[in-house]
């Protein structure tokens, strides 16, 4: 397929063509009812970014959160993303008239169960990653949202990330020929604290943080068919802080994904590399600007679509918020505007492989 440059970027863009979409629905038709979402936890270490929810008030009505853990429950009302919200037992928010949707944003270890509830009460569902520690009980929850037509969103911020998705579309459409190499690093440097919360997880920093590489591993090449993981410790305290998997893939590709929690300024080197034999692209960092996406480095063999032959910077639009249009496909695909591109079995093969890299059953 070909594409001017123009086009290129501009359909690379369209890549969430759901989020864009639901937008355009929303302020486009004030007559369409807004989707009546809740919470249910506190304790994953992104559910504060209900704060973004609560802002898109032209297609969501947040009903109310829920936190069964009184402790937990105590801590998040001091916080200002859940200021003068409506607190209810998670059985209330399930019986809310009109509910349609909500944000699993539990601790890891007892998301699943929460999720299938959601499922058996015929809510669509926004399940943060990882899924748990159980592939039988996430499948269970996969297979009865299927049955029902209902909407599994993972919580995999970066797949809304403009550059990301320029990459992806550019594998896609073969811009960078055949891929035989990924090299990707997400790490952070944690403190006390939070290497204890870590540390709880099989798989450590892999689990928590390399969860993220594996999913664009397999958006990129799908699922490997070896899979080699070191989960190392550089401390005395049990916790697997320096944690690297490789996948191997048919006709020569590997894929090398990083993740630690003793990098200073760790973010900063987070990135995602991938080598074709036409063409490389460079992301780093992953996230900019304060999380907001934006720029890329991109090699060619050749000149190509009007892309220039050698290295250069493409500069993309960056996202307005982290998590803005993540929860604008959420209500494009809750509203049917707009089909999941991930699917059921996408989701099951990323957890399947981040339990195998980290050493967790599968059976």
């Amino acid at each position: 397929m070909s594409h001017t440059r123009r086009t290129f970027l501009s359909t690379a863009g369209m890549a969430t063509a759901g989020v864009l979409l639901s937008g355009n629905i929303y302020s486009a038709d004030t007559e369409r009812p807004k989707i009546k979402i809740g919470q249910i936890g506190t304790g994953h270490a992104h559910a504060d970014k209900i704060a973004t929810l609560r802002k898109l008030t032209d297609c969501f009505e947040v009903v109310g959160i829920a936190e069964d853990d009184l402790e937990l429950r105590k801590a998040a009302e001091k916080k200002s993303a859940y200021k003068d919200l409506r607190w209810m037992s998670s059985d209330e928010l399930l019986a809310y008239p009109g509910l349609q949707a909500v944000a699993v944003e539990t601790v890891e270890t007892v998301c699943l169960p929460v999720a299938l509830r959601c499922i058996r009460a015929g809510k669509h569902i926004h399940l943060d990653k990882p899924a748990g520690t159980s592939l039988t009980d996430f499948r269970q929850v996969l297979d009865e949202a299927e049955a029902k037509k209902l909407t599994v969103q993972m919580g995999y911020m970066l797949r809304t990330n403009p550059a990301i998705q320029f990459c992806l579309k550019a594998v896609k459409d073969g811009l960078l020929g055949n891929i035989f190499d990924i090299d990707a690093a997400m790490s952070r440097h944690d403190d006390e604290s939070a290497r204890k919360r870590v540390g709880k997880f099989s798989g450590g920093s892999l689990f928590l943080l390399g969860c993220h590489l594996i999913d664009l591993a397999i958006l990129l090449r799908g699922e490997p068919k070896k899979i080699h993981p070191f989960l190392k410790q550089t401390r005395s305290d049990g916790c697997v802080d320096n944690s690297m998997v490789v996948f191997e893939y048919p006709n020569g590709c590997f894929a090398t994904l990083r993740a630690a929690i003793t990098e200073v300024e760790g973010p900063q080197r987070r990135h995602l590399t991938v080598h074709g034999d036409k063409g490389t692209i460079v992301i780093q960092p992953l996230e900019e600007k304060g999380n907001m996406g934006g720029t890329l480095k991109l090699a060619l063999e050749k000149e190509t679509d009007g892309y220039k032959k050698g290295y250069q910077t493409i500069t993309l639009t960056p996202l307005k918020d982290r998590y803005e249009d993540q929860w604008r496909e959420l209500a494009a695909m809750i509203c049917g505007a707009r089909v999941n591109p991930y699917s059921y079995r996408h989701e099951f093969t990323v957890q399947k492989c981040l339990l195998e890299a980290c050493g967790i059953p599968t059976q």
